[in-house]
């Protein structure tokens, strides 16, 4: 499944990142912890959708990231946006049993959530992927 591959691989990205780990450290998920320390960026939903033609059988993934922040106001959670999108567009990532022929960074939006003190980045991007043979 080519969305968990480039999960994997993203996750390894924003880890290994000096912009996004100076914001967040390590608290990136796939699933947030109950009592999670805010700032942090959670793996958010994903779409797989077929892009096939003839003899190529590839996979086009449009995926979400999100930073959360408590900060007071939204520069915060418009720094998380900026960190993530400067580290995975373009990014030469590898995965496992797929080749990553395209990333690209898609829009970012940045909000206050319900209870006021939360902001969130809701940052999406589309990847084009293919099997290897």
């Amino acid at each position: 499944m080519s969305s968990l591959e480039l999960q994997k691989a993203i996750v390894a990205r924003l880890k290994a990142d000096a912009g996004v780990t100076a914001i967040v450290g390590q608290r990136i998920y796939d699933s947030v912890p109950t009592n999670a320390t805010f700032p942090y960026i959670a793996i958010g939903p994903d779409q797989t959708l077929p892009s096939r033609a003839d003899c190529y059988d590839g996979s086009v993934v449009v995926f979400q990231v999100d930073g959360w922040s408590r900060a007071v106001g939204l520069v915060e959670a418009k720094r998380i946006s900026e960190a993530v999108r400067e580290a995975l567009s373009d990014a030469p990532l590898t995965l496992t049993g797929y080749r990553l022929i395209d990333l690209a960074f898609e829009e970012s939006r940045v909000f206050r959530e319900s209870d006021v003190l939360t902001s969130h980045a809701a940052i999406s991007f589309r990847a084009l992927t293919e099997p290897v043979n």
